[in-house]
């Protein structure tokens, strides 16, 4: 049986996305997503839990973050988890566990001179950067 790797957030950016740029031009963007969940302890009293994960986009996804999102921005992301481990100059082994992801929309409301998630995809941007969105692409 195959495993299953899934990841669905929704959630602020932290900070503005860092692209860095890699071999061949391929665009890499990491940045700290905020997930916020609230409930009512048996007082009756509002709590706030804040995780924060850490999310890596690349190739478009990664252009479009970096283009489109800043700190605060509201997004609906999927994607997969990765753990990865290196060690220090100290010989210490450390490990990350990222968030990869696939497919990201823009939930912020549009304000007027301002793209939207629709805009992007209209663009002809999707996760992969195989096909651009056009209707010789589909299969029907």
């Amino acid at each position: 049986m195959r495993g299953v790797n899934k990841v669905m957030l929704i959630g602020n950016l932290g900070k503005d996305p860092h692209i860095d740029y890699l071999e061949g031009n391929i665009g890499v963007a990491k940045f700290p997503l905020a997930t916020t969940e609230t409930y009512k302890d048996r007082n009756g009293k509002l709590v706030s839990q804040t995780e924060w994960h850490t999310v890596v986009l690349w190739r478009g996804l990664a252009d479009l973050a970096s283009k489109y999102l800043h700190k605060g921005s509201l997004i609906y992301l999927e994607g997969r988890l990765r753990t990865r481990s290196w060690e220090d100059k100290e010989g210490n082994k450390k490990f990350a566990t990222e968030i990869v992801g696939d497919n990201l929309i823009m939930l912020d409301k549009r304000n007027e001179g301002s793209h939207s998630a629709n805009d992007i995809i209209d663009d002809g941007y999707n996760d992969n950067q195989s096909l651009p969105n056009t209707d010789e692409n589909l299969p029907f």
